[in-house]
């Protein structure tokens, strides 16, 4: 029986699910996954995560006893199981939780304009100049993470608690193609070809088509 449960959206389209998932399986938690795909209630959100998250959002994770309902809370709890996720220097971890801390909080136009989508292509659009501001602060954090620790990932050989918070804007590079530096593009070659990231983007390929959404297809 696993110790606990996972909540998150689609898989198509849910970047804070991914994150929290991320976090969960490269700690090595044993917990059921349920999937919670999007509608629209009028009000903005979707009736069946409402009723059973807190704070009505994905990923909701309940694990040995506690619950963790916010997605950097769960990189960190993933973190006291398995403590290499962030880095073993006390100087470099607080760095990497400062540029963590930014996603979480920051970005919102890059968000707005690209949000993420694993089944299309929308290279080319959504370029505006916030989301591209907002793209060159993010390609300079990732320099400085690979310039600082010389490793495919952002914080070394390995794919960490950084990496969680950041791999769902390597999916809307992807996906939308702006013009980008042949460093962050490894990035995100690398990024997707984690084996994790990979069985991510599989199993949101093969999600119902009743599950599709206007507001995340109908991008021009």
């Amino acid at each position: 029986m696993a110790d606990g449960t996972l909540w998150i959206g689609n898989k198509r389209y849910s970047s804070w699910s991914l994150r929290g998932w991320l976090a969960v399986h490269l700690a090595g938690l044993d917990v059921e996954e349920r999937v919670i795909p999007f509608v629209r209630d009028g009000n903005g959100g979707t009736p069946g995560i409402k009723a059973v998250s807190p704070n009505g959002l994905v990923p909701y994770l309940r694990h040995d006893g506690a619950e963790i309902f916010e997605s950097l809370a769960i990189v960190e709890y993933c973190a006291e199981v398995k403590p290499t996720l962030w880095p073993e220097d006390r100087a470099a971890r607080a760095l990497a939780r400062s540029w963590a801390g930014e996603m979480h909080a920051g970005f919102a136009n890059l968000r707005k304009a690209m949000p993420m989508n694993l089944g299309r292509d929308f290279a080319g659009l959504r370029r505006t100049p916030e989301a591209l501001a907002d793209i060159a602060r993010i390609e300079a954090i990732w320099a400085e993470c690979r310039r600082r620790n010389q490793g495919p990932y952002l914080a070394g050989e390995a794919m960490g608690a950084l990496d969680c918070m950041f791999v769902p804007v390597a999916t809307r590079f992807i996906t939308y193609a702006p013009e980008i530096s042949a460093d962050t593009l490894a990035y995100c070659d690398a990024v997707r070809a984690h084996p994790l990231v990979a069985r991510w983007y599989a199993e949101a390929a093969a999600e119902p088509k009743e599950w599709l959404l206007a507001h995340y297809e109908d991008i021009a």
